[in-house]
């Protein structure tokens, strides 16, 4: 049994996202053209709505003199600042795609997406370029094709020498094209994800699936125009790039960019800018509830925390809200999507709901979108309770926002959209009989012992409600029978004394005996990626 969004439907137009974000801006004299748009929290410049138009359609215009256009691809590695806003939104201004590359991949890792999306130029800055040299290289790049924004330009010295800078490709002074796609069919953006199963696969992301995906949100977030929005979460992964930065270019909020997360800057900034919204992951959550430096700042005018990305503990969420004096929500989503699926509005759901969503909940179905729960093993839907919660099964999903496809992978492709249009996340979840989601864990991680199946993510939430505990994950590993028993890695507050036998008896007191922690490591940190999940197979022993 599927359940629809509650939520009214939404107009989504048939528009680029070039379009749909910045036509609404309607002439010279729009008050909100000279309103910031950008501000690059580590030089403190700022960049205007006006400004910010300008330079997009002068990278397009500089990237169509290249005879990059519709149909080309074009990598763009870097970490967040405006020239990364302007670099992508050029790009698809230019109606070229944007494979957005992870800013800590390694150059085989860059060369293989630049390989495998057949990109014909590569965008970076001088902090990457060596790797960036050489995975260019690797892809069969030349110097020409690789461009250095803040590098010295082809005929300076030094780092970078030899390679095209902002300056350069602006130089042909090229107005941005007239370009001719199709948005429900053209490829806007080209992340990779691992998506449900298997290696890295390019994620094609149309330019209606961007746009829809920023109409679903945006009447639910609530942002307005007076917004002050910390942008720490990276541009590169598809959460930073529609939930940051273009759902508050649609609102025309202010976005302050961090090109990395420093807790000590992250809280500065919140202050200076007197930052209104927050969006993080999980792990910044953790600091905020427990690290002392958080007492040592003005944080009242953070109005919303909203965490994704990753299942957040409501005890932890509810910790961050007291401590900050602030809302607190979560919401659902992955790269396949847009990536927001479900959400929890910012005020909780009180204006919509006529009710506030649990922390533990991921929210609500976004609008104009169908969820179901389907049993994995049986294949049976899971009903909609009449009250209380349902049992666990994996999450389906349909909408406007579901992507094209993976590229180049019609198998993949099968695996994960059904010939009804229905994508298998390959997460569980419970749903209510309010409709609000529940996500239990993913389905490929659950650690199965003696026939039981146990959530890692619950058992981390337990660890770290731990006051001596700073983080935790929890894998399966074996023990020396051959079973797989949960095994949780633990970073400890600093000056903490914790034994194996401590936090296992820790864990014990709070779950099913099946549940309980049976081996511990102590490790000085836990891997995890730039949209701050765990690496849980980085922990486990090969």
């Amino acid at each position: 049994m599927s359940f629809s969004s509650p939520f009214p439907e939404v107009d989504i137009p048939t528009a680029s996202v070039y379009d749909y974000l910045f036509a609404g801006l309607s002439g010279p004299d729009d008050p909100h053209l000279d309103r910031v748009a950008l501000i690059d929290a580590k030089s403190g410049r700022e960049t205007t709505y006006r400004e910010m138009i300008a330079r997009i359609d002068a990278f397009a215009g500089a990237l169509a003199a290249r005879g990059v256009g519709v149909g080309d691809v074009v990598g763009l590695l870097a970490p967040n600042s405006s020239a990364f806003a302007v670099a992508f939104h050029g790009i698809l201004r230019a109606g070229a795609t944007a494979t957005t590359i992870n800013a800590l991949f390694t150059a085989k890792d860059i060369a293989k997406q630049l390989t495998d999306s057949k990109a014909k130029t590569l965008i970076t800055v001088s902090p990457l370029l060596a790797q960036a040299k050489e995975g260019a290289v690797l892809a069969g790049l030349s110097d020409e094709d690789l461009i250095v924004l803040d590098g010295p330009g082809r005929d300076g010295s030094g780092d970078g020498a030899g390679h095209p800078n902002a300056a350069d490709i602006h130089a042909s002074g090229t107005a941005a094209p007239q370009v001719h796609f199709a948005p429900s069919s053209h490829l806007a953006a080209l992340p990779y994800s691992s998506g449900t199963t298997g290696n890295p696969k390019g994620v094609m992301l149309t330019h209606r699936n961007l746009v829809a995906n920023v109409a679903q949100i945006r009447p639910l977030h609530g942002m307005v125009a007076d917004d002050v929005v910390l942008a720490v979460l990276p541009f590169f992964h598809i959460y930073g790039m529609t939930v940051l930065l273009n759902a508050a270019v649609h609102a025309r909020a202010k976005l302050v960019i961090m090109p990395s997360f420093d807790l000590g800057e992250f809280l500065g900034n919140i202050a200076e800018h007197k930052c209104t919204i927050a969006f993080i992951a999980p792990p910044v959550a953790v600091a905020l509830a427990k690290h002392p430096l958080v007492d040592d700042h003005d944080l009242s005018s953070l109005k919303v925390v909203m965490s994704g990305a990753a299942p957040l503990d409501a005890d932890l969420g509810h910790a961050v809200a007291k401590r900050l004096d602030c809302k607190v929500v979560q919401g659902y989503g992955m790269s396949e999507l847009s990536p927001v699926s479900h959400i929890t509005p910012f005020d909780g759901g009180r204006v919509n709901m006529h009710e506030d969503a649990p922390l533990s909940s991921v929210g609500w179905t976004v609008s104009n979108a169908a969820s179901k729960l389907v049993d994995p093993e049986t294949r049976r839907e899971i009903q909609v309770p009449d009250e209380g919660v349902s049992d666990t099964g994996e999450l389906w999903f349909k909408g406007p926002n579901v992507m094209a496809g993976y590229l180049n992978n019609e198998a993949a492709t099968k695996e994960t959209i059904d010939e009804d249009g229905w994508l298998h996340t390959g997460d569980l979840a419970r749903v209510d009989a309010r409709g609000l989601v529940y996500i239990v864990d993913r389905l490929k991680e659950l650690i199965k012992y003696k026939g039981y199946q146990v959530p890692p993510a619950e058992l981390e939430a337990v660890l770290l409600s731990h006051p001596d505990i700073a983080d935790a994950a929890v894998v399966g590993a074996p023990d020396a029978d051959g079973e797989e028993v949960p095994k949780a890695f633990v970073v400890t507050q600093a000056g903490a004394q914790l034994t194996e036998s401590e936090v296992m008896e820790f864990v014990a007191g709070h779950v099913a005996p099946y549940k309980k922690v049976r081996q511990v490591a102590f490790i000085d940190a836990i891997p995890k990626s730039a949209s701050g999940k765990i690496l849980r197979k980085d922990l486990r022993t090969p």
